[in-house]
């Protein structure tokens, strides 16, 4: 009996390496997100690649009502569930400040849509006993900064309620792992200027694979992101405000 992995932006680069990792590990995927064409096409792959069945679904962080199929499937399926969370939005810092309106849309993909699924989706795992889930944060929410506040604050949301869920479901057997990637090669980081060591989406994938063997609480990818934010998360206020990072 295979796992199944519920995986909600399947269309970011990373959802997908993480998608065709798995199934060459033989699990049954549920690839959700908003460009179904695109979903297929990897759905395609992820079979030959292994994957003991794959399903796509449409999921809007906006649009609760995407919610109820998918809740409905994965309560008809038996073995061990599991959901990996990838999805965000990320428009420039410059566009929110000239139209604040966006900001909205940025909350709701990063943080409150996900955390809405999971609320619901929570006492379903609780009941099975058994599972994992995946939040994809970012190195961003560790510490506002004048390029990306708003998305990296968005993210520090989802971060203090994956911590909350894990304190949560931990105790009936299901394991929260947040992970916090630093600059990855995405279509949602192309373009941005002075990105640095800048992961490819496949290693990100093999880190979470061995995070999650390993039953981490928090990964940073590439690891050496925890020693940066570290750095950056102590320097003083009155310093940091004066900087451009």
């Amino acid at each position: 009996m295979s796992d199944t992995w519920v995986i909600l932006g399947a269309t970011s680069a990373m959802a997908r390496a993480f998608a065709q990792a798995l199934a060459a590990e033989g699990a049954a995927l549920v690839l959700t997100g908003r460009d179904t064409a695109d979903m297929q096409a990897t759905a395609a792959d992820c079979e030959i690649r292994g994957a003991d069945g794959v399903k796509v679904m449409r999921f809007d962080a906006r649009a609760p009502e995407t919610f109820a199929p998918i809740l409905s499937d994965y309560e008809g399926r038996t073995g061990s569930l599991n959901v990996a969370v990838f999805v965000g939005s990320m428009p420039q810092q410059s566009q929110i400040d000239e139209d604040p309106g966006l900001l909205d849309g940025v909350i709701q993909d990063s943080f409150t849509g996900p955390a809405r699924f999971l609320q619901t989706i929570a006492p379903m795992m609780e009941a099975r006993g058994e599972g994992a889930i995946v939040g994809v944060g970012s190195v961003a929410g560790d510490r506002g900064r004048i390029g990306n506040y708003v998305y990296g604050s968005a993210k520090a949301g989802f971060h203090t309620y994956l911590s909350g869920l894990r304190n949560r479901m931990g105790r009936t057997g299901i394991h929260v792992m947040t992970v916090k990637p630093g600059f990855v090669d995405t279509a949602m980081t192309w373009g941005i200027e002075g990105m640095f060591l800048v992961a490819s989406p496949q290693d990100v994938a093999r880190d979470i694979l061995k995070g999650l063997k390993k039953q981490r609480n928090v990964l940073y990818t590439p690891w050496f992101w925890i020693i940066i934010m570290t750095i950056i998360r102590t320097i003083p206020e009155r310093i940091f405000k004066k900087l451009s990072v």
